[in-house]
Formats: C-alpha cells, sequence, structure tokens
C-alpha cells in the first residue's frame, strides 16, 4: 500500500508540472486564439463588436493576469471545461469524444500486436541462437524500427496502397459506408485501420525484441534452467515456463518508454493515413491557431503516458514483490 501511496504522490506531482507547463506553451507562443477569429470573421466582429467580451470570455484573453488565469484553467481543466475549440466551432470536449476513440483503437490494438510479436521472437532468438530468428527476424525488425514513422508509412502507402492495392490509404472508413455499430461499419472501419497498425507494430515491435532477447539470453544460462532441461522436461515447457516467465519482468519496465514512442508516432502516422484520430487532429489545430484544442489534446496524450507509466509500476510491483519493499 504504501508503494502505491507513494507512485501515486509522485505521478501526482509529475501531472500537476504537465498541467502548468501546457498552461505556459500557449502564453509563451505569439498571438492567442483570438487572432484566427479575429481575421476570419472580421467583417462580422466590425458590425457587431459587442460580441468581442464574449469571445474572450470564452477563448480566454492573455490580458488576463497569470494569478487569475492559472486557477480558473486548473479548475476548468478538473470540470471537463477545455474551452471552445476556433477552427471547428464545437467546445473542445466534443472534439476529443468525436476523435479519442479512433487513437484508443489504433494505439491499443497495434501495441498489443507489437508486444506480442516482439517478445514471442525475443524468446525464440535467445533460445535458438544462431538460427533463422536471431540472424534474420531480428536484424530486419531493428532496421525496420530504424525508420522514422512518417518515412514508412509513406513506403507503406506507395508501395502496399497504391502499386499493390492490399489496402485503403486514407480515412477509417469509406465514404459509402453509414456509421453505426453494424459488422458492414466495423469490418470497413478495421480494413481501414490495418495498414496504420502494421505501421505501429513495424516501429515497435523491434525494441521488445531486442530487450527480450537480451534478458533472456542471461535468463537461460541460470542454473534452474539447466537443473530444469536434466529433470527431463520438454524444451518448450522449459522455454515458457521458466526462461519466458522470469526474462519478461526486466522488458516490462520499458512498457511506458515503448508506449510514449509510439504515441509521439501515432500523431505522424495519422497524418499520413489521414486518419482521423488525435494526431491528425493536432496537426490541423495546430495549423490552424486552434490553440485550445491544441493545449487540451497535448495534456491528453501527457495523461496517457503517466497513466502508462503508473500501471506498469503496479503490474511490477505485483510480478516482483522485492520492489514493494524498496
Amino acid at each position: 500500500m504504501r508503494f502505491i501511496l507513494r507512485r501515486l504522490t509522485f505521478y501526482g506531482i509529475a501531472f500537476w508540472a504537465a498541467l502548468t507547463i501546457n498552461f505556459a506553451l500557449p502564453r509563451l507562443m505569439p498571438g492567442s486564439p483570438l487572432d484566427g477569429l479575429l481575421l476570419r470573421y472580421q467583417d462580422v466582429i466590425r458590425a457587431n463588436p459587442s460580441i468581442l467580451p464574449t469571445l474572450k470570455a470564452q477563448l480566454g484573453s492573455k490580458d488576463e493576469p497569470v494569478w487569475q488565469a492559472y486557477p480558473h484553467y486548473i479548475g476548468n481543466v478538473f470540470t471537463g471545461d477545455f474551452g471552445f475549440s476556433t477552427a471547428k466551432g464545437v467546445p473542445v470536449s466534443d472534439v476529443i469524444a468525436q476523435t479519442l476513440p479512433w487513437s484508443i483503437f489504433l494505439v491499443g490494438v497495434g501495441f498489443l500486436l507489437s508486444f506480442a510479436l516482439g517478445t514471442t521472437l525475443g524468446m525464440f532468438a535467445a533460445w535458438r541462437r544462431g538460427g533463422f530468428t536471431d540472424n534474420v527476424l531480428t536484424p530486419l525488425m531493428m532496421a525496420l524500427q530504424s525508420f522514422p514513422a512518417f518515412f514508412l508509412s509513406l513506403l507503406a502507402v506507395y508501395f502496399l496502397g497504391l502499386r499493390l492495392g492490399w489496402f485503403p490509404i486514407q480515412h477509417a472508413y469509406s465514404n459509402e459506408t453509414n456509421v453505426g455499430l453494424t459488422w458492414h461499419f466495423l469490418g470497413d472501419a478495421f480494413r481501414h485501420a490495418q495498414l496504420p497498425i502494421l505501421i505501429i507494430v513495424a516501429i515497435s515491435a523491434g525494441g521488445w525484441l531486442l530487450g527480450m532477447r537480451n534478458v533472456m539470453i542471461n535468463t537461460v544460462a541460470e542454473d534452474y534452467i539447466s537443473l530444469a532441461q536434466a529433470k527431463g522436461l520438454r524444451d518448450r515447457r522449459v522455454m515458457t515456463r521458466y526462461a519466458a516467465r522470469n526474462a519478461i519482468l526486466p522488458p516490462l519496465t520499458g512498457f511506458a518508454s515503448f508506449f510514449a514512442s509510439a504515441v509521439g508516432g501515432l500523431i505522424l502516422i495519422e497524418v499520413v493515413f489521414s486518419y482521423p484520430g488525435v494526431g491528425l487532429t493536432i496537426q490541423q489545430a495546430a495549423l490552424g491557431h486552434d490553440y485550445p484544442l491544441v493545449q487540451a489534446l497535448l495534456l491528453l496524450l501527457s495523461l496517457c503516458v503517466l497513466l502508462a507509466n503508473l500501471i506498469m509500476d503496479c503490474v511490477y510491483a505485483v510480478l516482483d514483490p522485492r520492489v514493494r519493499s524498496g
């Protein structure tokens, strides 16, 4: 219990730091959320100058003193009020509700597949050193990981989408598909997500493979592995029940860092595929000077990374009781 309280305190302070930085960034940037609206609707505002104070109240103004704006901002965050999107003309919370499920699906499926694939290949690469997995698949996966996400996405769009026609190359579903909880819509959405998920797996699985391989090589050399083999246990059981079960613990400590890199790459992947998730929305909001929307989405990504770290700390404490006594 003390361990969990310490971790909650640490991540609470980290979240407060993220909130503070997120509050300061738009105020350090040139312009304000009002500038785009004033330029876009200058004729309307000139004809109705009385709406200007209302816009300032909704979008915020840099003229407000920091000691008043900061508590107001903190209170709005904890009540779910992120302001008004100047580019889309709707509350920011509505935009998040529309875009977040797409990104959760993309990152969730892609990250779980990369974890399963990477750790499995790493296990086989360490168990049969010098074999096909170790000599061919490991360098191949590490080479794929070295490519930037946007470059690998462009290659996939050109070769797998345009040249071979195996996958759709843009959007989350076809234009003629009606949105709803139907098998047709779900199948179409999954088909459009296949290529972005493949890119996430390609840039993430190599790290899991290398981490699992390196740890398991040391684990295989332990005495209890030799004892299990001397007892006549089957190789597959020794590999999975004894070696892999203990070797998986150290790579789990890097779960959050791998997740953070996947989230960072997600922005570029969604832009390339025009996938209507958080990444594409951030890019569009930044180009449109939609500061309230950018602010809310960056805070959301920071919170996701912090939650991933907290969850993995708790999982690791359950798997290895020595951590709790530290």
